[in-house]
């Protein structure tokens, strides 16, 4: 399998319920590094530019609402299969459908605060990694076996 990048973001209730540093084992455990990471309070401007793909989704205004509601940890996670492997640590997106032992299952309240965020394909990973991160902010990991 081959080394990826993927986006891994720490929302709001991640941050205020003081699990950054579980979550951020979680991915680490399982191989995945962080290759970038910064604490950010997102902007209006800057919620809606990312989830704009929900735009037209009778959800957005409130997922909007709930990512600048406080800060969020933005992360580059790096590893094997680092897209799938990031979604399989995160769980279902609804929690009460995670599988136990899963970031969501373990950590999130509902649906709409469900902790993490991490991206949905190798394509979209590519996209949402440059959306919060400069090349030049991403430092390479050696990977040793």
């Amino acid at each position: 399998m081959a080394i990826e990048r993927t986006l891994s973001i720490i929302k709001p209730d991640g941050v205020e319920k003081g699990i950054i540093g579980k979550v951020i084992a979680r991915f680490e455990e399982k191989g995945l590094k962080p290759v970038a990471i910064r604490l950010a309070q997102l902007s209006k401007a800057e919620a809606e530019g990312f989830y704009a793909v929900h735009k037209a989704r009778p959800f957005f205004a409130d997922l909007v609402k709930f990512m600048t509601s406080g800060p969020v940890v933005l992360m580059v996670l790096e590893g094997e299969g680092a897209v799938a492997k990031n979604r399989e640590i995160m769980g279902a997106t609804d929690p009460a459908k995670a599988a136990p032992g899963t970031i969501r299952k373990d950590f999130a309240t509902n649906i709409e605060k469900n902790t993490v965020h991490g991206s949905d394909s190798p394509e979209n990973a590519k996209i949402e990694v440059s959306y919060f991160f400069p090349e030049v902010q991403i430092h390479a990991y050696e990977w040793k076996k």
